[in-house]
């Protein structure tokens, strides 16, 4: 059997060696085609190749089986809890004195103990109905609101983007009432949670419930959608609410970055750290993938500006993900994945 199949990886876009001049290696979570031209951007500003191995699952565990003899120089990844479970795992370092990425990336962006740094963010939003649905503004509590009864469409509760939602309820609110709140949004529900966040808004157009829950970047993949232009036609049937916009702001989730233990290309390493915190790579993520930049002052695309402005929820990621934990408890406490009681 191939090495790759044992290890869970659906790609492989390069095979590194550990040291090479003039070159960097790259573990990634993140879709080879979404990091592509911003690594093309680097090579071409730098000279330094970037080797890509891009893994679905088991990334830490090839890392640490690896040991001091990995490759690895540079981590990517989407969700902060891939993010905590590379520096948990041991397979980061810190970056603790780099002035660069320091100013680029705000703390609350970035680990305190310099292990990991946010590059973009993605709203947890409000899918709406254009036709069904009145309210322009809404709240993560109300959707625990009766009158939302059978209206609601989510995927999987376990899914690490609405693990990372409900941990940031736990954090403004606490265990109890993120209990409760979680049993009357699973009552809520149309059906029991299934799909991805695009069959959201699919469901949505086609009368299955009147709102759902969805990562703002979806919407974006779907209005620009050639290859498959029906998925056009969910997106014009939503309008995205961005939750809690009056208080606390919408929860936010991240792609992001680290720096292996062992790499041994770490100069290399450092300067493509460098890079993806830069404006320029900030603004070709804008406009390739629909994300929001977390550099300050940097813009969105224009398709992105076009939903309107978000104003995220600023607690730390690092206090969110450490309710992580709680938070999938309380999903299969409440049964949230069975849908609703009949």
């Amino acid at each position: 059997m191939r090495l790759s199949a044992l290890l869970g990886m659906s790609s492989l876009t390069a095979a590194p060696t550990a040291l090479a001049d003039g070159e960097v290696n790259i573990y990634s979570y993140r879709q080879p085609d979404l990091i592509k031209p911003v690594l093309d951007a680097f090579t071409k500003e730098t000279g330094i190749k970037t080797n890509v191995l891009f893994l679905d699952k088991g990334l830490v565990e090839r890392i640490q089986a690896e040991g001091a003899n990995s490759p690895a120089d540079v981590i990517m990844t989407v969700d902060i809890a891939r993010l905590m479970e590379a520096k948990d795992g041991g397979v980061t370092q810190p970056v603790t004195d780099n002035e660069t990425i320091n100013k680029d990336v705000p703390a609350n962006f970035r680990d305190p103990q310099g292990e990991w740094f946010g590059l973009t963010t993605r709203g947890r939003v409000v899918y709406a109905s254009k036709e069904r649905v009145s309210e322009d503004a809404i709240t993560y509590e109300e959707l625990a609101d009766p009158k939302w009864k059978g209206k609601i469409c989510i995927r999987d509760g376990q899914h690490s983007y609405n693990i990372g939602l409900f941990a940031s309820m736990i954090a403004a609110h606490g265990e109890d009432y993120t209990e409760k709140w979680l049993t009357d949004l699973k009552n809520n529900l149309a059906h029991k949670p299934s799909g991805g966040d695009r069959d959201q808004a699919k469901a949505i157009l086609a009368g299955e419930c009147d709102i759902a829950l969805g990562n703002t970047y979806y919407v974006g993949l779907m209005q620009t959608n050639e290859k498959e232009p029906e998925q056009k036609d969910w997106a014009a049937a939503i309008k995205i609410l961005f939750p809690n916009a009056a208080d606390r702001g919408t929860h936010v989730n991240i792609s992001g970055m680290a720096l292996a233990k062992n790499a041994p290309n770490k100069d290399n390493a450092l300067k493509l750290m460098e890079f993806l915190a830069s404006g320029d790579a900030q603004k070709i993520y804008a406009e390739q993938v629909y994300e929001y930049p977390v550099m300050p002052g940097a813009e969105p695309s224009d398709v992105v500006k076009a939903w309107g402005p978000i104003k995220p929820d600023t607690l730390p990621l690092s206090d969110i993900a450490g309710n992580r934990k709680k938070a999938s408890e309380l999903v299969d406490k409440v049964g949230f994945n069975e849908g609703p009681e009949t």
